[in-house]
């Protein structure tokens, strides 16, 4: 249970966080595209079960690979991206958490 708490509060929380201190005049426009970042857990549909409790997404799923994580990082720097990138990375860790606390 407080692993979904923590996995889901980095999800949701950290973003709205990052987008009220950071970004205090569009935080919301900031908030909501950081949460587009959830959109690479698409890949999921490939795998079979599509979901799977005791599975790490980390580089199982090709969106959450060891390949696209170095282009997610660089997606933080350029201001156009920035909160795209944060989405991403942001979307990475908590998966990473989870993987961390389920070993």
């Amino acid at each position: 249970m407080y692993q979904t708490i923590i996995h889901y509060g980095i999800h949701f929380l950290l973003p709205l966080a990052i987008a009220l201190v950071f970004y205090k005049t569009t935080w919301k426009k900031a908030f909501l595209i950081m949460l587009l970042g959830m959109l690479i857990d698409l890949d999921h549909v490939l795998a079979s079960p599509i979901f799977a409790a005791n599975r790490c997404s980390i580089n199982f799923h090709p969106l959450h690979s060891y390949y696209l994580i170095p282009l997610y990082l660089f997606l933080v720097f350029p201001k156009k991206t920035r909160w795209i990138g944060l989405g991403l990375c942001i979307h990475i860790l908590a998966d990473s958490v989870d993987c961390w606390m389920m070993s």
